[in-house]
């Protein structure tokens, strides 16, 4: 059986606002699970829920009200990703951001959301300071080339992928 300080689980929110206090909520959640040092498993899930998604959010990252209609709750989307988190350790680019709406998410529900974390952002800013920004596209570009034209930028599974390609690569670059 394999150890679980060597799964990580690498994910990625979409939302329809920056703030959960202000009743921002998660729409979409990609994740991926790596062990080993490579790729395990999958989750996505579009999320339903009872607000509107503002017109400049959908404009970012492509989502609707309308491709939300018939998609599961979060009571039912949040307590499977829960179970696929387990206890790896969480890394995300931006993970102040996607944790700060996990956690707010998971105590709607009453789940306790007591994961390490680890942040693929602040990690690229110490590992390649001279890079113009330390968005997810710049860091990508700048370890792997040019962005594939089937990903789907800003959205779940597809950044959480990008996200896992940078982590996995910042593993070799520290273990080297």
């Amino acid at each position: 059986m394999l150890h679980t300080s060597f799964r990580h689980v690498v994910l990625d929110v979409e939302t329809t606002g920056l703030s959960p206090r202000r009743g921002h909520r998660i729409i979409e959640i990609g994740a991926i699970v790596i062990e080993e040092g490579r790729p395990a498993g999958e989750f996505c899930s579009l999320i339903k829920v009872d607000r509107t998604i503002p017109l400049e959010v959908q404009q970012i990252h492509g989502i609707t009200d309308e491709m939300l209609a018939g998609e599961p709750g979060a009571e039912e989307v949040l307590p499977r990703l829960y179970a696929f988190l387990g206890d790896g350790v969480i890394v995300a680019h931006n993970a102040r951001f996607d944790l700060g709406f996990l956690r707010h998410e998971f105590a709607r529900l009453s789940l306790p959301l007591r994961n390490r974390s680890l942040c693929t952002l602040e990690m690229s800013r110490r590992l390649y300071p001279r890079l113009p920004d330390h968005k997810l596209d710049t860091v990508y570009r700048h370890l792997f080339g040019e962005i594939g034209g089937d990903v789907r930028r800003h959205r779940a599974l597809d950044d959480a992928w990008m996200a896992a390609r940078i982590w996995m690569e910042i593993q070799r670059h520290i273990s080297r």
